[in-house]
């Protein structure tokens, strides 16, 4: 194996995917990458990116629920109330949507009056990149529901400009946008949650070694 592939670090990461019920059908809420993005450019994606050291240290208005906790620590060393946290700034910071509860302590942009809640997050998914990308994340895909943010879910004017063309996307028809094949698997998995509502455990679809292996956390 090239040795640029084995150095490459792996960094976690947190993913929100956003779910909106109305009488048309669920929709989820992704934008695109910019064309100049060194990861995934002009690829469509959920609103997430890398877990910052500062994220660990972030107020929550409610601390992790037993289930969220559990998946969260499942093969993992992480701080799981870091990658939380991590989901809902980089939610807030490109698309300026807010899950959060009345209270003081947050000095993240956007969140005045406001502090983080995790009670919204589901933990759906995992994956680890695989080698060859510049970048590569350990990466945990979270499922909440619109109605959570308490924010206007069309205003997106407080949005960072990292993610373009920002939309509610009918859910049977979000893949045939362009988007990376991780984020087909997960709206795929999605769609299972939504229709069927398992509970068989989180996918994780861990590229770390050598060889791809799939686990149930």
């Amino acid at each position: 194996m090239p040795p640029d592939l084995v150095v490459t670090p792996i960094r976690d990461a947190a993913t929100i995917i956003l779910l909106r019920n109305g009488v048309e059908g669920p929709r989820v809420l992704m934008g695109q990458r910019g064309a100049k993005a060194v990861f995934m450019p002009s690829k469509y994606v959920f609103p997430g990116g890398a877990v910052d050291v500062a994220d660990g240290d972030v107020p929550m208005a409610s601390p992790l629920d037993a289930a969220l906790h559990a998946g969260l620590t499942a093969r993992s060393v992480s701080n799981p109330q870091a990658i939380a946290a991590a989901a809902i700034r980089e939610l807030a910071e490109e698309t300026g949507q807010v899950i959060g509860a009345p209270g003081a302590g947050c000095d993240w942009p956007g969140f005045e009056g406001l502090i983080p809640d995790p009670q919204p997050l589901r933990f759906v998914f995992r994956a680890v990149t695989p080698p060859g990308p510049p970048r590569r994340f350990d990466a945990r895909f979270f499922l909440a529901n619109a109605d959570a943010v308490c924010t206007d879910p069309d205003d997106f004017s407080a949005a960072e400009d990292e993610l373009g063309h920002l939309h509610w996307v009918p859910l049977a028809e979000a893949r045939q946008l362009d988007m990376p094949f991780i984020t087909e698997i997960v709206l795929a998995e999605i769609t299972a949650l939504i229709e069927d509502g398992s509970t068989a455990g989180v996918p994780f679809l861990d590229n770390s070694a050598e060889r791809s292996a799939i686990h149930r956390l």
